[in-house]
């Protein structure tokens, strides 16, 4: 080629590079003060189903599109949303819902009874949002009535009526509707850009406080990219890992919220048999199916340290899986734990010993080596685990620990230990978890509990006031006898209780004193009608 042309088409290289690098360089986000840019993957993350309640849409968190019964408020007690005013049957097993009769979906339709049964009676078939199994059906009474009738006592279904967005029962279709959402909320859909974000406008037909944002665009970045965005200037708000809590942006606030979202770790109980979970999948663990390695490592393992590293310093140790704010948490629970020589004289009197000195204890030829799965999209559960593991080594228990996705350990809860993170307003959670009954449904009880004890104060909570249960559900973890605790069971190895951490920008102010409790997966938009732009943005 001739050296003219070579220099020229190198010339023009460099200016295409230049060129590129101003371009994907400028990475701040133009967009008006009524707009709002949230990269908010803890409020959910991308549905794969779409927006859709009846297929598990934020159905612990406001759904935006979507209006609700009830709301929680800041002193966890409810407030009516859709609902005007509700009853409770004595036993405890009708529920009679009347609802306003000015509200209108997005599509300019009326919302009515028939809406909210419709709705329920839906999600109950699908199984994808809540536990609804405890409700025969819901009735439309009237055009402003609605009745739940269930086959059992349960005080908790009140709980039930604040999770689940209505959607219209004439144009609802489960294959369309999730990538095309018609609701009632204080948003409307408008554009889903699958894989990177989901836009939304106000809809300023809703009935309840108007937010002041006329568009909110989530991004679903996390972790590195989250903290990216917020680097760049390209978000308002940016949900990141307790990894980035500590570190300093320019133009933001770091905003640590309280939540109820606790990190344990479900130890199978029961040995390997051969037995199978209503899935096909294997149940039983012959190391941690021997209550001495539990027991050994909920009294070895050091909560406080794991909170001071694992968690960055922003965690609060837990023994039981219920947060410390609820109503019916158990200080019972709490032990002197990082106890290692507990935790080996356990182990030798139940005749776990290394010896053949490779550091590992033994017992029946059955080496004390499990492994320890986590999601690899979570930092924090990362950390807890390859914590675990090193701390377990000065007990002579071997702990592997391996990354994995939801669909691989889904396979294998039953048999084999997982980090988790509960937390829920919703005492049945500890139904869920550690129910007899609930052994292998689905992710419930994956560690096998089976104690008649336990399930009687679980079975006497339902029957009991919302408020009176409290004591029942403490019990259930531990109630000086029994329990799933580390004096008890000992059938989880908690860990500790985590805060959610949002980068704000400073023209913003999310009113965090007006913030909800988080709940496990985050509600960072629970309040989003006290949010205000206090100046304008920095352009």
């Amino acid at each position: 080629m001739d050296r003219k042309y070579l220099i020229g088409a190198i010339l023009v290289i460099i200016v295409i590079i230049i060129g590129c690098a101003v371009y994907f360089g400028q990475s701040h986000v133009e967009r008006a003060d009524d707009e709002l840019v949230v990269a908010a993957y803890s409020h959910g993350g991308e549905p794969e189903s779409g927006f859709d309640p009846i297929l598990g849409w934020n159905y612990y968190s406001e759904p935006l599109i979507q209006s609700t019964l009830l709301k929680m408020n800041r002193n966890m007690s409810y407030e009516n949303d859709l609902a005007t005013n509700y009853t409770i049957s004595d036993d405890y097993k009708t529920y009679t819902v009347q609802i306003r009769d000015d509200v209108k979906f997005t599509d300019n339709t009326p919302l009515d009874a028939e809406d909210v049964a419709f709705t329920y009676n839906e999600a109950k078939k699908t199984g994808a949002s809540l536990d609804l199994s405890n409700m025969n059906n819901a009735t439309a009474v009237n055009p402003t009535t609605v009745q739940f009738d269930l086959n059992k006592s349960d005080s908790t279904f009140l709980d039930k009526l604040a999770y689940i967005g209505i959607v219209p029962s004439d144009s609802y279709n489960n294959e369309t509707y999730g990538s095309n959402p018609v609701g009632s909320g204080p948003y409307k859909f408008a554009q889903w850009d699958k894989g990177q974000q989901v836009i939304l406008e106000r809809n300023d037909n809703y009935y309840g406080d108007q937010p002041e944002f006329k568009k909110l665009t989530i991004l679903f970045a996390q972790n590195e990219a989250a903290f990216n965005a917020a680097k760049n200037k390209e978000v308002d708000v940016s949900a990141v890992p307790l990894a980035y809590a500590k570190e300093n942006v320019d133009g933001y606030n770091m905003y640590l919220m309280d939540t109820i979202d606790v990190r344990g770790i479900s130890l199978p109980t029961k040995m390997n048999t051969g037995e199978k979970n209503p899935d096909g999948g294997d149940v039983g663990n012959n190391v941690t199916g021997d209550i001495a390695i539990r027991k050994a490592l909920n009294y070895g393992i050091d909560r406080t340290s794991l909170c001071e590293g694992a968690l960055n310093g922003i965690g609060y140790p837990n023994y039981d899986g219920i947060a410390h704010q609820l109503p019916w948490a158990n200080n019972a629970t709490a032990i002197e734990d990082g106890d290692i020589a507990k935790a080996n004289e356990t182990l030798e009197k139940a005749g776990w010993v290394d010896s053949d000195g490779d550091g590992i204890r033994e017992k029946n030829g059955t080496k004390a080596s499990f492994e320890l799965y986590y999601s690899s999209d979570a930092p924090e559960r990362q950390a807890i685990a390859v914590s675990v593991s090193e701390q377990a080594k000065e007990m002579g228990i071997e702990v592997k620990a391996i990354g994995s996705n939801w669909d691989e350990m889904d396979g294998i809860k039953n048999s084999q230990a997982i980090v988790w993170g509960f937390g829920s307003t919703d005492p049945s959670t500890i139904w869920s978890e550690y129910h007899s009954s609930q052994a292998g449904i689905g992710y419930n009880n994956p560690s096998y509990v089976n104690d008649s004890v336990i399930d009687q104060h679980i079975d006497n909570a339902f029957k009991q006031s919302r408020e009176s249960s409290y004591s029942e559900w403490s019990n259930a973890v531990w109630d000086g006898s029994h329990g799933i605790s580390p004096q008890g069971d000992a059938s989880w190895l908690w860990i500790g209780e985590i805060k959610y951490g949002y980068f704000v920008d400073d023209s913003l102010d999310i009113s965090n004193d007006t913030a909800l409790l988080q709940p496990h997966g985050g509600d960072i938009f629970g309040n989003i009608y006290d949010w205000k732009r206090v100046s304008s943005i920095e352009k």
